[in-house]
């Protein structure tokens, strides 16, 4: 499909795109993923460079997000997501040849590897609501041989055409909420693949009508540039450090959470309680799935640092962007970077506060719960908002603008 003649050496490109696919293929395998073959050779087709704007051929195969619009204060506001994401959330959505897709959040490279997939005989609609991000997809996409992918500049929380369907919506911006139009466009039997924001925790969900509900229980770590429009969600930041809203150290609170910040401010220049836990991981292995089961907590909330309070010692975090922690009135803990015995490492809370024992032994008990529930893989279902609670299945309840979602654990019930 793709017959690109442009000034950059082409070969270089090619080896480039070649290495590029031989690290996503070497990270899905450390994963425990597979890497469809039909994924794989449209990673191996599209040039992505065409896509990246000035950066150069080494930056544009890097596997890794670039941005390709910043706002006046430097802050990322769209980007070419990382191909590893990429290929992750293409594998999610099971596309085959024929498909009508629409992506929501453009850029142009994702709707190129997606026509790739589906072929001529299928149909690729990517829909954002910058039009400076519109325009600029149009004519990359025109320059790398895809014009045939049709871009809409809109806000993708309404329909797009009343009665439009598609086997699958793939939306690459962070959602806080599913809109009752995706659910509306999807065909029977499609998929929705979404990076779904709960308790600031984001993941890609792929989900599937069942019901009057959208199900789900395949997905992964994620995080994209925040939703625009009427779908757009602000969390709330509490500076921990002094009365001074120094930032450096914080609470993210990203649903209606009713934690008290008054008293919070000072609290880590308490005396710190270490409490650990005995469950401990392997090296390398993935453990996400813990931070969703925390989040049943009463309190729940995360923990982010700059990387200059890591380096002093302020707080210990694995993770500076959002660590999972709880918040008890005056206390606060939260789970500390796992420490080394022997082959494994061990999971820690640290805390702070008038009762810092107390909150900590509540945090390392859920952790100890998980571990002997078996690590649970967690299931995701989506609900119109009103549904009453008792046609909602066991599991935590969250409730957005437009759906009720519920976190549920179905394998403790075999």
């Amino acid at each position: 499909m793709t017959d690109v003649s442009t000034d950059h050496d082409v070969d270089e490109a090619a080896r480039l795109r070649a290495a590029m696919v031989e690290k996503i293929a070497a990270r899905h395998q450390a994963l425990g993923l597979v890497l469809p073959a039909e994924v794989e050779q449209a990673l191996r087709t599209v040039p992505r460079h065409l896509f990246t704007g000035d950066a150069d051929l080494s930056t544009a195969y890097q596997n890794a997000a670039h941005v390709t619009k910043r706002n006046e204060l430097g802050k990322s506001m769209s980007s070419v997501s990382a191909p590893w994401l990429q290929a992750i959330m293409l594998a999610q959505a099971r596309l085959k040849p024929g498909d009508r897709v629409l992506e929501v959040g453009s850029g142009g490279y994702n709707a190129a590897l997606i026509q790739e997939v589906v072929g001529s005989a299928g149909s690729v609609t990517t829909i954002d609501i910058d039009p400076e991000v519109t325009d600029r997809a149009r004519r990359c996409l025109a320059e790398a041989g895809y014009d045939g992918v049709e871009v809409i500049c809109a806000d993708a929380e309404h329909v797009i055409e009343p009665g439009r369907t598609f086997d699958a919506i793939i939306v690459t911006v962070g959602s806080w909420d599913v809109p009752p139009a995706w659910s509306a466009q999807l065909a029977e039997g499609g998929r929705l693949v979404v990076p779904l924001r709960t308790w600031g925790l984001t993941r890609s969900w792929v989900l599937q009508r069942q019901g009057n509900a959208l199900v789900g229980r395949d997905h992964e770590t994620c995080g994209f540039i925040a939703m625009k429009g009427a779908g757009a969600h602000q969390g709330t930041a509490v500076a921990l450090l002094d009365a001074s809203c120094d930032h450096s150290v914080g609470l993210w609170l990203d649903e209606e959470e009713s934690t008290d910040a008054s008293a919070l401010p000072g609290v880590l220049d308490l005396p710190r309680v270490e409490v650990w836990t005995g469950v401990t991981v392997g090296a390398g292995v993935q453990y996400s799935d813990q931070d969703l089961w925390l989040a049943a907590l009463s309190g729940f909330c995360l923990i982010t640092a700059s990387q200059e309070a890591l380096d002093n010692g302020i707080v210990a975090l694995p993770w500076m962007y959002g660590t999972p922690a709880l918040v008890d009135g005056p206390n606060l803990a939260y789970r500390t970077k796992p420490r080394p015995i022997n082959d494994t490492f061990e999971f820690g809370v640290f805390a702070h506060g008038p009762q810092a024992e107390r909150t900590a032994q509540r945090m390392a008990d859920q952790i100890s719960a998980w571990d002997a529930a078996g690590r649970p893989t967690p299931q995701l279902s989506v609900h119109p908002a009103g549904t009453p609670d008792d046609d909602l299945p066991d599991g935590h309840v969250l409730d957005k603008k437009h759906t009720r979602l519920v976190i549920s654990w179905p394998s403790l019930a075999r």
